[in-house]
């Protein structure tokens, strides 16, 4: 079975094809669509939804978006919707991540989670959404080389390594996207 996954982004279609390997996934790249989709919606949710809306309409296949966060309670939830782009609508992960760790310099609470929404359109239209969460904390730095985003920076409950010093394999059995992806896979599995 053909999805399509509506990301630019190279390295989440990397971890998608591993999570998925029994589905044929293509990315944006692959369809030869380079516009970029603006995420104007206020919650993970809209932006995937917004994402898959406008890869269906214009390709009527069956697709995926996934919109991911970083939330910091003791940051009144940021950088949240706005993870990839905290330090500026040019800013890389590197800036996002020294921005966040100076914004926390002074708190205690470090408590984070990872959150991802999932939305899929089916070949008929109909929309449908998978989440996932995963609980940890923010490090006081970086930690490891592994992963992305703000992988080298957070620390999942229960572990004693950041996300950065997994491999995509382990990383893949506890993520937030992972999870949202398992949720979805039972969901494609079941219909």
């Amino acid at each position: 079975m053909e999805l399509v996954f509506a990301s630019h982004n190279d390295n989440k279609t990397r971890e998608i094809r591993e999570l998925l390997p029994q589905y044929e996934i293509s990315s944006l790249k692959d369809l030869g669509f380079t516009e970029d989709i603006p995420e104007t919606g206020d919650t993970l949710a809209a932006n995937a939804s917004i994402k898959s809306k406008r890869i269906y309409k214009e390709y009527g296949k069956a697709v995926f978006a996934d919109d991911t966060g970083l939330i910091v309670p003791a940051l009144n939830g940021e950088p949240g919707v706005y993870s990839a782009r905290y330090a500026g609508s040019e800013a890389n992960s590197e800036a996002n991540m020294s921005k966040l760790l100076q914004n926390l310099s002074t708190q205690k609470d470090r408590k984070a989670y990872f959150e991802t929404v999932i939305s899929y359109i089916d070949k008929d239209g109909n929309e449908s959404l998978f989440r996932g969460r995963v609980d940890g904390e923010i490090l006081l730095s970086r930690q490891g080389k592994e992963g992305f985003g703000y992988d080298p920076i957070f620390q999942p409950e229960g572990e004693k390594r950041s996300f950065a010093e997994m491999t995509s394999a382990e990383k893949n059995t506890m993520s937030h996207r992972g999870r949202a992806l398992q949720a979805f896979i039972q969901f494609l599995q079941s219909s």
